[in-house]
């Protein structure tokens, strides 16, 4: 029973280490920011989103919100002009916001 066991630890580090250097792999061959910025982007991106859809004055389901290095674009349509700078302020209010790109387009 120990070399089925030993095995399927075997497997399962292996499985583990592949999934790492795939999902690091990706990130850096990108050129783009490491795993670990990947990560903090992932969590901005989650929170300017909740905060979006937290807000009624938001349409946060027509925004899209993607983030880099700490930079948050944000996309896609808002029905007047304070919509558009709430969503803003909203992003900017996220911490680790280095900065926000306000892509957001005004259509009534």
């Amino acid at each position: 029973m120990q070399p089925h066991r030993s095995l399927a630890n075997t497997l399962a580090a292996t499985a583990a280490a592949l999934v790492l250097l795939a999902a690091s792999g990706c990130a850096v061959s990108r050129g783009q920011q490491s795993v670990g910025a990947y990560v903090d982007d992932a969590g901005i991106t989650t929170s300017v989103k909740a905060k979006l859809f937290e807000d009624k004055t938001v349409a946060g389901s027509s925004i899209s919100v993607e983030t880099l290095n700490g930079t948050v674009m944000l996309s896609g349509f808002a029905k007047s002009a304070a919509e558009r700078s709430t969503a803003e302020a909203l992003a900017r209010s996220v911490n680790g916001v280095k900065d926000v790109k306000n892509q957001i387009v005004v259509r009534p």
